[in-house]
């Protein structure tokens, strides 16, 4: 980094997916607890909710990081007019699966990039379209078993075994599924004078 960036770069997640995703950048980085009520508003739109949360997190440890490239990711599942937030619960989770079954459900990844020496944000969306086999109930209380996927959003995990639960996958970035989408954190960065390689 030229002496015109700041010279951190922090994480504000503590997601093991996100943390892994970021290392392949090669870019030394710190993580910190963002500590977000990641409650939707009235009316809120799922995308809107998802960038809204991407740039709180970012902001909400910029204090602690005066002079650094904060990376903010929200990500929202949704069918319709409803929303698959992370399940938390294994009856949740069975719940939203059996929902998802046979359907393609909207994956919406939202990216923050905050300067806090400056207060600029740049933000952007990433939509996935993942479509779902049909899953009986021995599938999803298997995979449920195995994986206990209940802190990601949808209750599957495109990184692990739920890739068997998933038909086809739409999507411009691969890791906008994971939770932090790549190409465009690659521009962001760019955007900043960061190069990544």
């Amino acid at each position: 980094m030229s002496n015109s960036t700041p010279a951190q770069l922090v994480l504000a997640s503590t997601s093991p997916f996100r943390h892994e995703l970021l290392e392949r950048l090669g870019l030394p980085f710190t993580t910190a607890n963002p500590a977000t009520d990641e409650s939707a508003r009235a009316n809120e739109t799922p995308q809107a909710l998802a960038l809204r949360l991407a740039e709180a997190k970012a902001r909400a440890v910029s204090a602690q990081f005066p002079n650094a490239l904060i990376i903010g990711s929200d990500q929202v599942a949704y069918l319709g007019d409803e929303l698959f937030g992370k399940p938390g619960t294994h009856e949740n989770a069975v719940r939203q699966l059996k929902k998802m079954s046979g359907k393609t459900v909207d994956f919406y990844t939202a990216l923050c990039l905050v300067n806090s020496a400056t207060g600029h944000a740049q933000t952007v969306g990433v939509p996935t379209a993942v479509t779902f086999r049909q899953l009986s109930d021995d599938v999803i209380e298997n995979y449920l078993r195995r994986e206990r996927p209940y802190n990601c959003a949808g209750s599957a995990k495109s990184e692990g075994q739920g890739i068997a639960l998933i038909e086809r996958i739409d999507g411009s970035d691969p890791n906008a599924l994971i939770g932090l989408p790549l190409i465009a954190l690659c521009t962001l960065l760019s955007n900043e004078g960061v190069a990544v390689v």
